[in-house]
């Protein structure tokens, strides 16, 4: 079992620095008012992901460091989590520390290995259940009742559960995608028109790919189709000479007659070979470019019935270019993409029809679930309820009764709701139960919620009833409970103290208290004492033992240390205490 041993806290509120010694079985954290007790627990909030303010480092320091040190077993939820966050565990110690600037920042140390604070607060889950006046006021919410009833069922609701959250995360996309098809049914069929319009306009004009580059080079040659042959025949005559010009000298004799010239002594002088070798692929190319300037002469078209007909080919596809893409690649595109949306809107009524039946299919796998849960949820209200019960018998409520009272809200409307019990009933991602926790302190009293029908004292045992009951049935290692006891005195008082001695028989439990009572009965005391400068420092938290510990129990029940009376009773609770344990 992982048991917390001890917290170094460094100016931290009204602590200096302080070291905490903590028994692996029950700790009393006691002290004047304003003296620093509570502390320990921010303290180890701070430890376990908890909120970091800047408020609370002291005036002066330029941060608040606390550090703790916590044995763990192999194998233990804690360990296996801290290992996987790179943190290494010494002698059975894992020591983890969290830092919190005076400018807001903050810095977590788990193992050794820096580490984001959401890990030190995944550890606190399977660490510490920590409880205070908050809490309790936190249990007079029915969600919260709700969620106490479900962690004590455990699998048996939990099961359902999860098959119902996923069902319902299901069936809240699909009413959301039905909502959008339905309301927005204007502007697709809009949206759907505009597609065929301009889908038709492209069909009619069958553009190919890459057509309009095409075109717009021909008509740029039909229009220039005089001045191109002029410009070819020109060239064709220089390079190869006119056949009725006898005089006329061309490109191709003249290098004809220098390439001879060469050939004749070309076996004198490698070099002038290699030159002579240049000159007969000249005499290739110059043949190669005549030929072609003559074909090309003999294959130009200059007809202005083609011209006409390119130039009102090219005006339909910029009609395209101008509404769809600035080219016919980009229109053809767009044609391809319209096409997939105008199937994708033309088949809404029967994704409408699809959805719809999903929906009703998954409110009726709801109203199954849903009625699961109920079910579930009142077995293990009436085995909840009666645990509580019999603990309230041990924290001098003998005849208090707690019960739950399970109830679902009528639907509006039938569509609305999912069947439970042949009702339509509101629901939402937790069910359609409504759990409200109900206290009837005595005999004759009419059951009424905690929130109205409990004091502040039976409201504080009733939180401890519901913790000792969540320890047999969902254990954490280590209790916290920061006053608890509050509004709680007498013999009331001291059968809390021996319920959280029982407590602290199978975990480590921590409070802190006002109440010498239930101070007593701890296995360790710890005193939290400021200095005369208002700080509280190293000294400042001491283990009480012997002789201390009757003074500081006699301050607790009288406000004076050395009174006799007082002394007698401090030393008669502890001789109670221990022959209670």
């Amino acid at each position: 079992m992982s048991v917390l041993e001890e917290m170094r806290i460094r100016s931290l509120g009204v602590i200096d620095d302080a070291v905490v010694e903590l028994s692996p079985g029950f700790t009393a954290v006691t002290g004047e008012t304003g003296a620093g007790k509570t502390m320990v627990v921010t303290s180890l909030g701070l430890l376990l992901g908890g909120r970091a303010d800047p408020a609370l480092v002291r005036v002066g320091a330029k941060a608040a460091v606390v550090e703790g040190r916590i044995t763990v077993s192999p194998g233990d939820a804690a360990a296996v989590r801290a290992e996987e966050a790179g943190g290494e565990i010494e002698d059975g110690a894992l020591l983890i520390s969290r830092t919190v600037s005076a400018e807001g920042r903050s810095r977590a140390h788990l193992g050794g290995r820096s580490v984001p604070v959401g890990v030190l607060a995944e550890l606190a889950d399977e660490l510490v259940a920590v409880h205070g006046q908050t809490d309790q006021q936190g249990l007079l919410k029915p969600a919260r009742q709700r969620q106490a009833l479900d962690r004590y069922a455990g699998g048996g609701v939990e099961g359902p559960h999860t098959k119902y959250a996923a069902a319902y995360r299901r069936l809240r996309a699909v009413v959301t995608e039905l909502d959008e098809l339905t309301t927005r049914a204007r502007e697709r069929a809009q949206e759907a028109d505009l597609l065929r319009f301009g889908l038709d306009e492209v069909a009619a004009v069958e553009p190919l790919p890459g057509e309009d580059t095409e075109l717009a080079a021909e008509a740029e040659r039909l229009g220039h189709a005089e001045a191109l042959a002029s410009a070819a025949a020109l060239a064709h005559t220089a390079l190869a000479g006119d056949p009725e010009d006898q005089e006329g000298v061309d490109a191709t004799t003249v290098v004809a007659a220098a390439g001879r010239s060469l050939d004749a002594v070309r076996a004198h002088d490698p070099a002038l070979a290699a030159l002579a070798d240049r000159i007969g692929e000249i005499s290739i190319l110059l043949a190669d470019v005549a030929g072609e300037l003559a074909g090309y002469a003999d294959q130009l078209d200059a007809d202005p019935l083609r011209l006409a007909a390119v130039e009102e080919r090219r005006a339909a596809l910029t009609a395209l270019t101008r509404k769809y893409g600035e080219d016919i690649t980009a229109v053809l595109a767009w044609a391809g993409d319209g096409a997939s949306r105008l199937t994708e809107l033309e088949g809404d009524d029967d994704r409408i029809g699809e959805l719809t039946a999903e929906r009703d299919a998954l409110r009726a796998e709801l109203s199954v679930l849903g009625q699961e849960l109920t079910d579930a949820r009142t077995e293990a209200a009436a085995r909840f309820a009666a645990a509580v019960t019999q603990e309230l018998a041990s924290l001098a409520m003998p005849h208090a009764r707690v019960s739950f009272a399970i109830g679902q809200t009528e639907a509006p409307d039938e569509a609305s709701g999912i069947d439970i019990g042949g009702r339509s009933v509101v629901y939402g991602p937790s069910g359609a139960d409504e759990v409200e926790l109900l206290l009837a302190p005595h005999p004759g009293a009419q059951p009424r919620p905690i929130a109205k029908g409990a004091s502040g004292g039976e409201l504080s045992r009733v939180m401890l009833a519901v913790e000792v009951v969540f320890a047999g049935s969902d254990p954490v290692p280590t209790y916290l409970f920061d006053e608890v006891d509050a509004g709680v005195g007498g013999k009331a008082a001291v059968e809390v103290g021996r319920r959280l001695a029982k407590l602290a028989r199978s975990a480590q439990v921590v409070v802190v208290t006002h109440l010498p009572q239930v101070a007593a009965f701890a296995d360790r005391q710890l005193l939290v004492e400021k200095t005369v400068d208002g700080s509280v420092t190293r000294s400042g938290v001491t283990v009480l033992e012997g002789e201390d510990r009757v003074r500081e129990l006699s301050r607790m029940l009288a406000g004076q240390e050395d009174s006799e009376t007082a002394r007698a009773h401090a030393e008669e609770l502890l001789e109670a205490a221990r022959a209670d344990g």
